[in-house]
């Protein structure tokens, strides 16, 4: 690949990581500041789709991949996967528990990254399990918020953002251990470099 083309800033994909980056404290702001559940929901709903799209356009349209979107997509995705879930919670729609069990699991993959790096690899490749946790739990959180209105059609919503969410959890926990099975390769596999 043409490291000129590699290192561009300037992508679409790299336009829909920034913006959702943005919306991160503009979702704060509808949640917290003016209740407008409904404008919460839209922003969590872009963001998603956004994500979606970002990956595909990267992958698909010539000169959109960059270095750039490589590592400011997952970082994106990281800070909604703490954020939101967090919100929810201080919003009291999502327990606990589920925020624990994320952001644990998120620890101890990020302490991985120390043995990874003694030999001389940044990260491992991100799963397709991985991504499909990623879309469950980007999927249940608008759901969850939906189900908040008192209407039958929100418990329906509410039912729906929790099927996400519990798959999502136990995707996210599965992705985990191959994660930590994958390292355990490398650790064995690579020698730590000097």
């Amino acid at each position: 690949m043409d490291h000129a083309v590699h290192d561009r800033v300037l992508t679409v994909p790299n336009a829909l990581s920034a913006l959702r980056l943005v919306l991160v404290p503009v979702f704060l702001w509808l949640l917290f500041d003016q209740h407008a559940n409904g404008w919460a929901v839209a922003v969590l709903m872009f963001s998603g789709f956004s994500d979606w799209a970002d990956g595909k356009i990267a992958r698909l349209v010539d000169n959109q991949s960059s270095r750039l979107g490589e590592l400011l997509d997952p970082l994106v995705d990281r800070i909604y996967m703490v954020i939101v879930p967090i919100a929810l919670a201080l919003y009291g729609v999502v327990p606990w528990w589920v925020v624990l069990t994320l952001l644990g699991r998120d620890v101890l993959l990020a302490a991985t990254l120390p043995i990874l790096r003694r030999r001389g690899l940044t990260a491992l490749p991100v799963t397709y399990l991985g991504k499909a946790a990623t879309f469950a739990l980007m999927s249940a959180f608008p759901w969850v918020l939906l189900g908040q209105w008192d209407a039958t059609w929100s418990r329906v919503a509410l039912a729906c953002g929790w099927a996400f969410l519990l798959w999502g959890v136990a995707l996210y926990l599965w992705s985990a251990v191959l994660y930590l099975v994958q390292v355990g390769m490398v650790v064995r596999q690579l020698p730590v470099r000097a």
